[in-house]
């Protein structure tokens, strides 16, 4: 009979997938749409909630429904774009975009107030942060006890304490939403919401989430899904909490920094005006931790998947990740968000489709033909979408500005649902075709 995880046990699994998921996005992009939404920040608080908490929750109930990674919930789609799909997955919030932005956030954050943002500064610390980060890596059965059991708990209690002074010591008044929000607060929220990469990193961390509940000797199918959907649930409203906190902080904080691009500056800046130059040490610490963990988490999961695609070792990928990891985590924060955003608004549509159409598996005589469509639809208007992220609209054909919901980000949407609507219509005439031929 296998083993059954103790509730401190389940509590370590909820707060490591927690501490897994809060990284850098989940730090810096709250406190930016608090301060530049408003007086609508409630609103585009809710779009953003759904895309950074509701929808990784289901994707990691979803993961464990099909038990397995991204991989076993891309079958639908077909072997080989399911991998592709993955790859891409992995390679985004692996060595490309995510993991990379660990170290830039908790350097720009914590450690450039300090000594100057200088290349050379961001480089020395780039070096230090990966050797931690490759050298808690390499050990992957033990995240339980360093991650679920030491680390998240700590992270838990700082992320309480600065949730705690967001609440009672606003550092002022709102300032008037710009443009965007006062039109679409929701939609924008809800796009806003992709940049935290937390639907991206729990297709990710699922496998992770698997594996460190076998580490204690669970075997049962049954029970490693029941865990695991423990484990999202209690991340989930973790997650929650914390965003309201940091919306809360982003919105009293615009006399303090009006002008702010990035979390980062904002939460700085909230820091030292409410707690001075100790809460700099604080925050320092706090932000090291928090994207610590997730890099550790993200690096153990790519160098786990692409073990089982490529002729090199868990250890070696490891290092090689590490590496990289820090070689393009020098070119900088700024950069990375920039470069990532057309990225993530192309790849999140196909994502969101399978995650939601996953629960759908058993409603269709053949699944495939349902949702390899909708997949492929939701791909190339988010690719249509990414286009215009990255300012090269004008590439556009005309006739795709017109598009509905395309002014929000949204043009994968109506033809989406569409496309389902049609693919739904047609499994059901065929379905009751079959049963009519047998007879």
């Amino acid at each position: 009979m296998g083993h059954h995880l103790s509730f401190k046990d389940i509590l370590a699994l909820g707060f490591m997938t927690f501490a897994l998921f809060v990284g850098a996005g989940n730090i810096i992009f709250p406190p930016i749409v608090g301060l530049q939404s408003g007086e609508h920040v409630w609103l585009a608080a809710l779009g953003f909630l759904i895309t950074a908490v509701g929808l990784p929750v289901m994707t990691v109930v979803a993961l464990a429904r099909v038990g397995g990674g991204i991989d076993a919930l891309s079958t639908p789609i077909g072997r080989s774009a399911g991998l592709l799909l993955a790859t891409v997955c992995y390679l985004s919030v692996g060595p490309l975009f995510a993991t990379p932005r660990t170290a830039t956030v908790s350097f720009e954050v914590g450690i450039a107030p300090l000594t100057g943002d200088s290349s050379l500064a961001l480089l020395i610390y780039s070096l230090m942060y990966f050797s931690l980060v490759v050298g808690i890596s390499l050990y992957p059965r033990r995240l339980l006890d360093t991650v679920g059991h030491i680390l998240a708990p700590l992270k838990i209690i700082a992320f309480g304490v600065l949730g705690v002074a967001a609440l009672f010591w606003p550092a002022g008044s709102p300032i008037p939403a710009i443009e965007a929000y006062q039109r679409t607060p929701f939609s924008t929220g809800f796009v806003n919401g992709y940049l935290t990469m937390d639907t991206l990193g729990a297709l990710v961390f699922g496998i992770v989430i698997v594996n460190a509940a076998r580490s204690r000797g669970v075997v049962s199918v049954g029970l490693l899904t029941r865990y695991t959907v423990w484990a999202g649930v209690i991340a989930g409203v973790g997650l929650a909490l914390l965003y309201l906190s940091l919306f809360k902080l982003g919105l009293s904080s615009g006399v303090l920094t009006p002008d702010a691009q990035n979390g980062a500056v904002i939460l700085h800046a909230y820091v030292q005006h409410t707690f001075g130059s100790l809460g700099s040490i604080f925050l320092a610490a706090l932000i090291f931790i928090a994207c610590m963990v997730t890099a550790v988490g993200l690096t153990c999961a790519c160098a786990e998947f692409f073990s089982q695609y490529l002729p090199l070792s868990y250890r070696s990928l490891v290092f090689i990740l590490g590496l990289f990891s820090m070689l393009v985590s020098n070119l900088g924060l700024s950069h990375l968000i920039q470069v990532s955003i057309p990225v993530l608004t192309a790849i999140y549509p196909p994502c969101i489709v399978l995650v939601v159409l996953s629960f759908t598996l058993h409603w269709w005589h053949n699944a495939k033909v349902v949702i390899a469509p909708v997949t492929l639809v939701s791909l190339l208007f988010g690719i249509r979408d990414a286009v215009k992220a990255a300012n090269f609209d004008y590439l556009l054909p005309t006739w795709t500005q017109n598009l509905p919901m395309a002014d929000q980000g949204l043009a994968w949407l109506p033809p989406s649902v569409l496309v389902l609507v049609l693919v739904v219509l047609y499994d059901r005439i065929n379905c009751y075709r079959r049963i009519a031929a047998k007879q």
